[in-house]
């Protein structure tokens, strides 16, 4: 990815003047006889959203003007500049009159705005650059632009030019990037090096399952362990979904796009602690050999797990390599994934729950996600539920009876298959736009990685 950051603008850049309604009569008093009056001839009112460039007396752009909502607004959208590289005429362009302590996001947003896919068709980048705000980490925010970008690229990437093989090799490029070790248990050596459940769910693909493993960073720092579902299409199996549910099934290799992301900006930044990627990388098909509903599989753990449902497949996969990743007792296990329309349901798509017992995480993770504005809400791991997940001829169902609490019966799967680990977080993602915002164009999203590095520099800087 280009930077849209231009430290040394060649000409000066052209000011963009931030603007609400309740700022705009000052504003629109402070500039030359003929732009006002252009402002008000267009109608300029500083609604958000809305732009406008002001002419100078030779035809070039002179400034900018863009509405924002009042910094008192509870619809306050913080990437609102994202709108701004979508809007604006090619050129250099600079924030004139943003706060100090909004500048960071606003630049942000600016670069996340730039994002176009242009895998399939010819898309044309737009040609706006920013001279960035002073104060501001330009390669800090350039990384987590970038870790974004590969995030939406691979979750906005086609099931047929994005399975298991194709992720795998996106995280082996990864690896070789930074100097990571790379590693990948394929097709039947799942069952051999017990993998059972990522087995299970993958064998109905002619894609074969695999298990990928990336290991960086000084062995006697703090061991921090990411953990992503990487179904990279779900049909549901032989509980079929409808097609309508199959639609955006692309994206259900979510938890693996964003953790890949994580990883990105963790070593790019080069943070002092052992880090760690698994992500479970499958198809979830339909065959003759497909898995059944009632079948009953072991799990790496020894837990015996009976098919409620083939449609909750995310949860096994998980399984199998948080089992592997509690092994070695890291001292943060993290996973992520693309899990429960239950969490869509009672959240949205824009707010993902998540979950932990260790209380200093999730006070910390909730401060980080208000200020990277990437939003999180914490969701309980709520023991009375857990009876929900019995089988009576295994040790677990992995679909709970009945209809309630999907996200935290999810979750409470998940949790009997980590126990050494010092501290647990598990997100719940969506890792999709279902309609554009500022900044977040439709389709495939960076989401929680960025709350999440914010976390681990905090810590591990």
């Amino acid at each position: 990815m280009h930077s849209v950051f231009e430290t040394a603008p060649a000409a000066p850049a052209i000011p963009i003047t931030f603007a609400t309604k309740a700022t705009w009569e000052a504003i629109s008093a402070g500039l030359a006889a003929p732009a006002r009056q252009f402002a008000l001839a267009n109608g300029f009112v500083a609604k958000p959203g809305a732009c406008l460039t002001l002419p100078a007396a030779n035809g070039q752009i002179e400034q900018v003007v863009f509405g924002l909502e009042e910094a008192s607004s509870k619809s306050r959208d913080p990437f609102r500049p994202g709108q701004l590289p979508g809007l604006l005429p090619p050129g250099v362009y600079r924030f004139a009159n943003v706060a100090p302590h909004d500048a960071r996001l606003a630049a942000l947003a600016f670069a996340l705005g730039s994002y176009r896919f242009g895998r399939y068709r010819k898309t044309e980048a737009p040609e706006v650059r920013l001279a960035p705000p002073d104060g501001i980490d330009v390669v800090e925010i350039t990384r987590i632009a970038e870790a974004a970008v590969l995030a939406r690229d691979l979750i906005n990437t086609p099931a047929n030019d994005m399975g298991p093989e194709q992720l795998a090799l996106e995280a082996q490029k990864l690896a070789k990037r930074f100097g990571a070790s790379f590693s990948c248990v394929v097709g039947d050596d799942l069952v051999r090096q017990n993998f059972p459940l990522i087995h299970a769910v993958g064998m109905a693909s002619p894609r074969a399952p695999r298990l990928i493993d990336l290991t960086w960073g000084d062995p006697a720092h703090p061991r921090v362990t990411l953990v992503g579902k990487g179904v990279c299409f779900d049909s549901g199996g032989l509980d079929l979904k409808p097609s309508s549910g199959m639609l955006i099934m692309k994206k259900d290799m979510g938890g693996a796009a964003n953790v890949l992301a994580l990883a990105l900006m963790v070593m790019d930044a080069r943070l002092k602690l052992r880090l760690r990627v698994l992500i479970p990388a499958v198809e979830n098909a339909v065959a003759g050999n497909a898995f059944r509903p009632l079948d009953i599989f072991p799990s790496r753990k020894g837990i015996t797990v009976e098919i409620g449902n083939t449609d909750a497949e995310g949860r096994l996969v998980l399984a199998d390599a948080l089992a592997l990743a509690d092994e070695e007792k890291p001292d943060l296990l993290i996973d992520l994934g693309t899990l429960t329309g239950a969490a869509r349901v009672a959240l949205g798509p824009d707010l993902p729950p998540f979950y932990t017992d260790d209380e200093v995480l999730a006070h910390d993770l909730a401060a980080c996600a208000r200020q990277e504005n990437d939003p999180l809400w914490r969701l309980p791991l709520w023991p009375p539920y857990d009876s929900w997940l019995d089988s009576k001829v295994a040790n677990v169902n992995n679909a709970a009876s009945g209809s309630f609490a999907g996200s935290i019966t999810c979750a409470l799967f998940l949790q009997r298959f980590v126990e050494a680990a010092k501290s647990w977080l598990h997100v719940d993602i969506y890792g999709w736009t279902p309609s554009a915002k500022p900044a977040r164009p439709e389709g495939g999203e960076c989401q929680a990685a960025r709350a999440i590095y914010k976390l681990l520099s905090d810590r591990y800087g």
